[in-house]
This record gives C-alpha cells, sequence and structure tokens, in this order.
C-alpha cells in the first residue's frame, strides 16, 4: 500500500508555490503601476517622520524634565519643526522644476553668505563647540543643511549642462569642486566636521551619478580619506574619538570611548524585541545625546532588534525607491538631483547607524528624519518632497496624470499637472512610439534663406 503521507502533501506543496506566484505577480503589478514610485516615497518619509517624533518624544523626556520641568519640552520643539516640514514638503512637492534649477544659483550665493555670518561673533551662536547656528528666539536654525541642498541642485545644473565632456576631468570638476572646497573650509572653521562629511558625500555623489570616469572618482576618494585622517587628527578630542575606535580594548571607558560603549549597552539590553517603548533606562543620563546622535541605540533599546531592522527597511525603500525615480527620469538635472539627494540622506544613515554599532568612529551625523534637529528635519522633508515631485515627473506618471487627471488630494494642495520633459532626452530613451511623427522629427528643419 503506498503511504498516504506524500500524497497529501504534494497538494500544499502545490498551493503554496501557487501563492507564492500569485504574490510575486501581484508585486510586480504593482510595482509596474504609472504611480508607485509616488506612493513609496509618500509610505518611507511618513513612516521615518512618525517614527522619529515617537523616539524623539521617548528619549529626550528625562532631560527635557531636567531641564525645563516637562517631559514633553524637546518634543513640542521637534513637532513644531515637523510642521514647518510639512509646509517644506509641500513646497517641495509644488514647485516646477524648471524653475527651481532657475533659483539653484540664487540658493547657493545665499548658501555661502549665510555660511559666512553665522563665523561672525554675535550673529552666530556657539552650541556643541561649534559657532554653527542663528538663534532667532526659541528657534535656532542651522544654515549648514540649506548648503547641502543648494550644492545638491546647483551642481546638478553645471553637470547637467555638461553632460558630453564630463570625461575631461578639467571641465567634470570646474567649477563643482572649488566651491565644494569653498563651502567645506566654511563649515570646517566653525567647526563641524559632522557636516562636511555631509557636504562631501553630496559631491561624491554628483560625480557618482553624472557618470563620470572611475579613475576619477578613485582619485577622489583617496584625496578624501586623506583629507579626512588629516582633520580627524587636528583636533584633540578628534584624535581621541579615533584612537577609542581602533583601540575600545585600552581607552577610558569614561572618556572618548564612553558614548559609543553605552551606545552598544542599549542595543544589547534590547535585545530581539526591546525593553518596551518609553522604557529604556539608557536616556536616564547614562547615554549623551540619546535624543540625536545616538537615537537609533534607544530604538534598539527600547524595540530591540526588530525595531532596528524596520528602521534599517525603510530606509532601504528610500534607497530604492530613490533610485528607481532617478533611472526612471528623462531629465538629467531632475535625474542628478533625485539620485544625489537619495545617496545623501541613504549614506548619513549608514554613517550614523555604523558608529552607534561601533562599526565607524563617532563623527556627530544625525540619523535623518528620526533624530532631533529641527533644520535638519526641515531639510529632510523638503528633500521627500522634491522626490515626490520627481515621481510625478516619470514619463508613465506624466502620461497618466495628464490622461486621467489628478485625484481629490492633489487638488486640494494647489498641485498643477506635471509637464512633460521637452529637452534633449539621454541616448536610448525614445520620446515616443515610432512613426510618421517620429521620422519627421529626425529630419533637420531648413531654415529659410
Amino acid at each position: 500500500m503506498t503511504p498516504a503521507g506524500p500524497r497529501s502533501a504534494r497538494p500544499a506543496a502545490g498551493t503554496a508555490r501557487d501563492h507564492t506566484e500569485r504574490a510575486q505577480a501581484a508585486l510586480t503589478a504593482w510595482l509596474a503601476r504609472p504611480l508607485t514610485s509616488l506612493h513609496i516615497v509618500l509610505g518611507v518619509f511618513g513612516l521615518l517622520t512618525l517614527v522619529g517624533l515617537v523616539m524623539v518624544l521617548s528619549a529626550s523626556s528625562v532631560q527635557a524634565y531636567s531641564e525645563g520641568g516637562s517631559s514633553y519640552g524637546v518634543f513640542a520643539r521637534q513637532l513644531l519643526f515637523c510642521l514647518v516640514g510639512l509646509v517644506a514638503f509641500w513646497v517641495g512637492l509644488r514647485i516646477r522644476p524648471r524653475m527651481l534649477r532657475a533659483l539653484a544659483p540664487a540658493c547657493l550665493a545665499g548658501s555661502v553668505l549665510l555660511l559666512v555670518l553665522v563665523l561672525v561673533p554675535g550673529i552666530g551662536h556657539v552650541r556643541g563647540g561649534a559657532r554653527s547656528w542663528f538663534v532667532l528666539g526659541p528657534i535656532s536654525v542651522q544654515p549648514t543643511e540649506l548648503a547641502k541642498i543648494s550644492l545638491a541642485l546647483w551642481g546638478a545644473h553645471v553637470l547637467a549642462a555638461r553632460q558630453r565632456l564630463l570625461h575631461n576631468w578639467r571641465q567634470a570638476l570646474s567649477p563643482l569642486v572649488p566651491v565644494t572646497c569653498v563651502l567645506f573650509t566654511l563649515i570646517v572653521l566653525e567647526p563641524d566636521l559632522g557636516s562636511a562629511l555631509s557636504l562631501a558625500i553630496v559631491l561624491y555623489a554628483l560625480l557618482f551619478v553624472s557618470g563620470v570616469p572611475i579613475r576619477l572618482l578613485g582619485a577622489l576618494t583617496l584625496g578624501g580619506l586623506a583629507g579626512a585622517v588629516a582633520l580627524g587628527l587636528s583636533a584633540g578630542y578628534r584624535q581621541a574619538r579615533i584612537t577609542a575606535f581602533l583601540s575600545p580594548e585600552t581607552s577610558d571607558p569614561l572618556g572618548a570611548s564612553y558614548q559609543a560603549r553605552q551606545a552598544l549597552y542599549s542595543l544589547a539590553d534590547g535585545g530581539l524585541f526591546g525593553v518596551g517603548l518609553g522604557q529604556g533606562r539608557a536616556k536616564w543620563d547614562y547615554l549623551p545625546n540619546a535624543h540625536n546622535d545616538f537615537i537609533f541605540a534607544i530604538i534598539g533599546e527600547e524595540l530591540g532588534m526588530l525595531g532596528a531592522l524596520a528602521v534599517l527597511g525603510l530606509f532601504g525603500a528610500l534607497a530604492f525607491v530613490g533610485l528607481r525615480i532617478a533611472t526612471r527620469s528623462v531629465d538629467p538635472w531632475l535625474k542628478l538631483v533625485v539620485g544625489t539627494l537619495t545617496i545623501w540622506m541613504v549614506g548619513q544613515a549608514l554613517i550614523n547607524v555604523g558608529y552607534v554599532v561601533g562599526l565607524l568612529p563617532v563623527t556627530g551625523i544625525p540619523l535623518p528624519l528620526v533624530s532631533s534637529g529641527g533644520s535638519a528635519l526641515v531639510t529632510a522633508l523638503f528633500v521627500g518632497g522634491l522626490l515626490a515631485n520627481a515621481a510625478r515627473h516619470e514619463p508613465e506618471a506624466v502620461a497618466a496624470l495628464r490622461t486621467h487627471g489628478q485625484g481629490r488630494v492633489a487638488r486640494l494642495l494647489g498641485l498643477s499637472l506635471p509637464e512633460p520633459y521637452r529637452g534633449r532626452l539621454r541616448p536610448g530613451v525614445p520620446t515616443q512610439a515610432p512613426g510618421r511623427a517620429s521620422a519627421r522629427a529626425q529630419v533637420p528643419r531648413q531654415r529659410g534663406r
């Protein structure tokens, strides 16, 4: 008699295979929809902002109460900046790419002026040892965040205009690298090495996405590493951080390696599921800057490894959708802007997580959209608006929106229909289906005498 076990197992295996195939087909069909990129951007930025608000409230409650008598002091400021950031998101979503590109040089000039003014005593305010803040009553603004966005917009403008000349090193580097060096020098003079490192990521991303020769990127990488080492050894506290990272066993546990050790203790305490939201112990003055640079340690402690992986998954989704929009964009400038801003935000997140888990020396770079910080939050949400705007300008999205119209929410937000790109397309991108019109367009027009 044939055993019944294997026969009964076959339908179950077939059913599981069918479910997998259906799920894959549904995912493929969803990704092929014209507005999928827009929906992913909205979902990722919305979830990261929500996680950030919740974790800032939890991580800052003890410090806020000890300083101001209320557990909601830091959270209230973060919520206020979040509302301002939503307005910035709307501006980034609504502004036309052509207008934004035209404003890029003026934004860069304004950034340089602000970086100069913040160094003037009496105008710029010192916080955390760096003169990098403008204080307007209860609100403080950091101009370095505007400088990163301005460099991305202006640098993309310069490189997009020189697409055919980027194989020439001089055309690829000038004037982008000299201008970046000016911004970099002004930021280092504050001094703010973390923001200077973020600015270097923007420059590298611009050149990488534009497709400059690999040898040039390699030379810049070696030069950047040498400069980073020189800056790291130029100050005593930076040198102490590097030494503590290279030899944690012999470093002073209450000195330069204190934050890094406490962050690892917090992650270890969280385990798989965490100790519970709001129940972490590291924020009770054991981990400095718990609501800012080291908020990922609080996430790991209170939400466990699963919560930390969920946050990393959201940044992974941000990398996916940003590069997807960049590759699907037919506007060379928009492609450079989206690719650069995506690499910048994801790169900042990787550096922050890297030094929290002990893979990198502490650099003081916040976790985008999650760490406490008003200027960084407003800037990140503006980037989200730009990515959503670029998603609406994908060719398939433009065709769908102009054919079927916009939804009620888009009309309430005052969004106009996206315009198709009318400039010169990148090689290999068809402007329309082949036919009489496309054939006629390939014939050069003869000017009248």
